[in-house]
């Protein structure tokens, strides 16, 4: 094998079909050994990086393209001479380097321990540093059963957090969004209910308050409160079972409008309006209402909020200039604008990379 292309699983024999008719004279293996979401593209010789790069421009099914420098046994001490040795042709001793590791079939060994023992040899060879989340130059372990494929990316990698990308949980947790009560049929109210419940939910925000402005009937109010819930409740299981971090379960309350905003007196308070100022012509002035502890939003259902609530209001915002904004929406709409707006004001904190450690990351 010349090069390893890696796909999502069950898309390999597509991959491998265009793989074909781009590389006519490659041999193309899909799923080989029976190991979903890998294609072996090989007889290219000293053309493989070539081919490679054409595969990464052409192919979108192909996830990762990667170039084989050396197979060899996959015995720890073979795959840290084979390592070493592309490492030293490859890593400079100013680059930053990672050794990810995935392996397939049963091994008196570990991915950590190849990723420690190989980490180390490199570190040593090269005089290069470890950087385990945005490494230059990364080298890939392929572990196939009896064969270890020591490889060099022609593609890039994609991560959720790189260093200076802003952070924005510290401030949506400062959120106590008040929404209003959304009526009509029971199952519009029940949908609409599980749908704010999700919003909230995904941004974790600091609290979600349901608003009375008038007379509710008991059944509508006590449909889309249950609805609000469940939302609530199905997204912070997707979040704790897919999340690497704890996460905060957004707390529901019920009170009277007019009383909520004399209690939040002295508090920020931002209504969400199509008569207010676009939200980024006053990103400066959002940033300073975030200095606080908490930043309550008011959100109108089908109704907007009253007028009068808003001679009491830190801020009046639009946030799309001559659109009105689907219920279901603006809490995504909002919570997404304010992020742009203290991102652009330069409030928002950076992601400064995790501590470093010695042991190079695990990949099975």
């Amino acid at each position: 094998m010349d090069i390893i292309v890696k796909t999502r699983r069950e898309f390999e024999r597509i991959a491998a079909s265009h793989i074909k008719e781009l590389l006519p004279a490659a041999e193309v293996t899909p799923a080989p050994m029976g190991y979903l979401g890998v294609v072996f593209v090989g007889g290219l010789g000293a053309e493989r990086w070539r081919a490679a790069e054409l595969i990464a421009q052409k192919i979108p099914e192909a996830d990762r393209v990667l170039v084989v420098e050396e197979a060899v046994r996959a015995e720890p001490g073979d795959i840290e001479r084979a390592a070493v040795e592309v490492a030293r042709r490859y890593i400079s001793p100013g680059d930053t380097f990672a050794i990810r590791t995935t392996r397939r079939g049963t091994h008196s060994f570990t991915s950590i321990d190849i990723n420690v023992r190989v980490g180390a040899a490199v570190k040593e060879a090269t005089g290069a540093e470890v950087d385990l989340e945005e490494p230059t130059k990364p080298i890939y372990v392929e572990i196939f059963q009896d064969t270890a494929a020591i490889c060099t990316p022609a593609t890039g990698e994609y991560r959720k957090m790189r260093r200076d990308k802003p952070l924005s949980l510290q401030n949506l947790r400062k959120v106590a969004l008040g929404q209003f009560v959304y009526e009509g049929d029971e199952e519009a109210v029940r949908k609409m209910g599980e749908r704010i419940g999700r919003a909230a939910q995904t941004f974790e925000v600091g609290e979600l308050t349901v608003l009375l402005h008038k007379p509710v009937p008991a059944k509508t109010l006590r449909v889309f409160l249950d609805a609000v819930e469940e939302g609530i409740e199905s997204r912070y299981q997707i979040q704790i079972k897919s999340y690497g971090r704890s996460v905060w379960r957004v707390p529901v309350y019920v009170y009277e409008l007019y009383q909520y905003v004399r209690d939040r007196s002295g508090e920020p308070i931002v209504v969400t309006d199509p008569k207010g100022d676009y939200i980024t012509h006053v990103k400066e002035r959002l940033a300073e209402l975030f200095r606080s502890k908490r930043v309550n939003i008011l959100i109108g259902a089908r109704e907007g909020v009253p007028p009068g609530v808003f001679r009491f209001a830190s801020l009046v915002v639009d946030l799309v200039p001559e659109v009105t904004i689907a219920t279901d929406f603006v809490i995504p709409s909002i919570a997404i604008a304010i992020v742009a707006a203290l991102e652009e004001a330069g409030a928002l904190p950076k992601y400064a990379g995790k501590r470093r450690r010695a042991p190079m990351q695990d990949k099975e």
